[in-house]
């Protein structure tokens, strides 16, 4: 089979086995994506350890063997999840820095979009969080590849502000947005345990905004 489908001077066969493996990927890929979408509702719903292969299994409306046959484990699930998701938040987080001229607003902007987008699913911010304290070196370093988008979207609405004057040339510019992102995180613990608001969220990220970029402000 493999040397039909790496040769095209193998006989006719080689035209009809085409489609089959074709809707063998296709099908293999709406499993996939099933699951996904399973994992993902029950991660949200519950958070990463309640959450169990079996239920998802039952909310995808297939067995645990087939979850297993595109996922090794839960935590490969969830960071299949973790990945989609970042990249979707990311192009909103995106959108929502294009409509703003000024780096404070681009950055409120766009983060006040993530808090919009993310809120909801409180108990998989929650996971999320919660699993980079206690995951493996090499997992972590996989869920920092998943946020760098991310981070990109503040980052580059600091070197922006760098271009366009508003903040200083030596600023740096990635210290920044280390420090910008890390205090949006941190503000899901003020909605997880204090019922803050998203107006809440955001006026706490604009001060907290306000103090990170205090001296990076341009005198020109």
């Amino acid at each position: 089979m493999r040397d039909v489908a790496l040769n095209p001077s193998t006989n006719i066969d080689s035209e009809s086995e085409t489609p089959r493996l074709n809707r063998r990927q296709a099908a293999k890929v709406r499993t996939r994506q099933k699951v996904l979408e399973a994992a993902r509702q029950l991660f949200a719903e519950r958070g990463y350890e309640p959450a169990t292969i079996r239920d998802i299994a039952k909310g995808a409306g297939m067995s645990t063997g087939a979850v297993f046959a595109n996922f090794q484990d839960k935590a490969e699930l969830f960071e299949a999840v973790l990945s989609e998701d970042m990249l979707k938040l990311a192009e909103t987080l995106k959108a929502a820095a294009a409509s703003e001229t000024s780096v404070r607003a681009r950055l409120l902007a766009a983060l006040t979009a993530g808090y919009h987008s993310s809120l909801e699913l409180l108990p998989l911010v929650q996971a999320v969080v919660a699993r980079s304290w206690f995951q493996p070196v090499a997992a972590e370093m996989r869920t920092r590849d998943a946020i760098k988008p991310l981070v990109s979207v503040v980052t580059d609405a600091l070197q922006a502000g760098v271009r366009e004057g508003e903040l200083r040339q030596d600023a740096d510019v990635r210290l920044l947005g280390d420090l910008i992102y890390d205090a949006y995180l941190s503000n899901y613990r003020r909605a997880a345990y204090d019922g803050w608001t998203i107006q809440q969220l955001t006026a706490q990220l604009g001060k907290q905004v306000d103090v990170i970029l205090a001296g990076q402000i341009s005198r020109q």
